[in-house]
């Protein structure tokens, strides 16, 4: 939310970008006042020492109209003293000159202060292509060495550690009543039914408001790590809590990931029928957003359920590492066209010609043809559906991209429209007036 309220943003909030083929993780935080004692901004300013603690990288915004207050400096100070890279970012520079509405930050001792304009995009490309210089580009392909990748994600206390213990038929992992104990991701390898797996064990993803404390300070941003470095999440549920919004922020953390995914609906034993079916009802409202996803009712302390539990996982890999021939992928598309065509928009109805497959964990799906550019969400969820269907892959995202092809008649840039030998229509100068 963007508006001109001070104080409007509270809480840290996560997002993904890409630049080129660098994708990066990018925390917000709300605004930060070095020298609170209480209330909202002393809760804010510790949200944003949460955010400085968790960065490899800080981009410190300042105003540029207003020029360099002594609250600026109060935050310099405080920036001076961490371990990593600090850029001023001195924003609403637009219509000004560079030179001028940077020279007095300066001051802050924290670089070469860089002009932006956040709100017409200014400089913003140059400053992230600073800022990312250093990080090297990931690997392309998605290597598939056989070794499943397991995340355990969820809310602390609801059996995470539990349930790789019993996994694992012994004590690998800490796991009592006590919620946050594990404070950094945990890798474990290990062989079932002759598969390879590697499990991580996440910190518990807490609310944002209540992650304060100093060793928890790497909990979120390490999850979010997690489980954007697994093949498959296992996304942990408490059956005797209430099924909360933070469940769902993690799911759709999940989701946004692109990562397959099997629900665990833990501590299932000792609930009567009647309970049973309101969380079933519950969770199928809540959660309706993963209809692709297999659901498990599970004990982790009693071992009950696990089998069929991993057997969605290795169904969801699978799924997630399919390999889709375009022959079928085109055939299945224009059989979805034939019983249902896409929508007009306006004078055009979208043309699609043929479909091949773009990437994999999670599939992707490119479909190529003409005026693709208004095709209704209505209608892609619609062939989502089919493929899915059809290539049978429950438990991962799947995403579909549309391309559309070139007009070879249309004119080139600053080429001009030459009528066809023999039309009607002639030179503008040979009409009769």
């Amino acid at each position: 939310i963007v508006a001109d309220i001070p104080g409007l943003t509270r809480d840290r909030h996560y997002g993904h970008g890409k630049l080129g083929k660098k994708p990066f993780l990018v925390v917000d935080t709300g605004g930060f006042e070095p020298k609170a004692k209480d209330g909202i901004m002393h809760e804010m300013k510790r949200q944003a020492e949460q955010a400085i603690a968790e960065a490899d990288i800080i981009v410190f915004v300042v105003d540029g109209r207003t020029g360099i207050t002594a609250q600026d400096k109060d935050i310099a100070n405080k920036l001076r003293k961490v371990d990593r890279p600090v850029y001023v970012a001195v924003n609403k520079a637009e219509g000004l000159n560079a030179g001028v509405v940077t020279a007095d930050f300066h001051e802050l001792g924290l670089g070469e202060p860089h002009s932006i304009s956040a709100a017409h995009g200014e400089g913003v490309r140059s400053l992230l292509d600073l800022v990312l210089e250093p990080f090297p580009e990931p690997e392309e392909e998605v290597r598939d060495d056989g070794i499943v990748k397991v995340a355990i994600a969820g809310r602390p206390n609801v059996g995470k550690s539990t349930l790789i213990n019993a996994l694992l038929g012994e004590e690998r992992v800490i796991a009592f009543d006590m919620p946050g104990t594990t404070r950094d991701a945990i890798h474990i390898d290990f062989e079932r039914g002759e598969k390879k797996y590697t499990l991580i064990d996440t910190a518990g993803l807490r609310r944002k408001g209540k992650v304060f404390e100093t060793i928890e300070k790497f909990s979120v941003i390490k999850t979010l790590q997690s489980i954007e470095d697994a093949n498959v999440v296992i996304l942990v549920l408490d059956a005797q809590q209430d099924i909360s919004d933070q469940d769902a922020h993690i799911a759709g953390f999940v989701l946004e990931s692109g990562r397959a995914l099997v629900v665990a609906v833990n501590k299932w034993d000792g609930m009567d029928a009647y309970k049973r079916q309101q969380i079933k009802e519950f969770l199928e409202h809540k959660l309706k957003f993963l209809d692709f996803a297999r659901f498990h009712y599970i004990s982790a302390l009693k071992g009950q359920g696990l089998d069929t539990l991993f057997r969605s996982v290795d169904g969801a890999y699978a799924a997630a590492m399919a390999k889709l021939a375009t022959p079928k992928l085109t055939r299945v598309l224009l059989d979805a066209v034939a019983k249902q065509a896409p929508p007009r928009h306006g004078a055009f109805r979208p043309k699609m010609r043929y479909a091949h497959q773009g990437g994999m964990n999670p599939p992707l799906i490119v479909i190529h043809g003409n005026a693709l550019d208004h095709v209704s969400e209505s209608y892609t969820r619609f062939l989502e559906h089919t493929f899915r269907e059809v290539f049978k892959l429950q438990g991962t995202p799947l995403r579909i991209q549309f391309k559309t092809s070139e007009n070879p008649y249309a004119p080139k840039v600053g080429e001009r429209k030459i009528d066809k030998p023999g039309s009607k229509r002639g030179p503008k100068s040979s009409r009769p007036k």
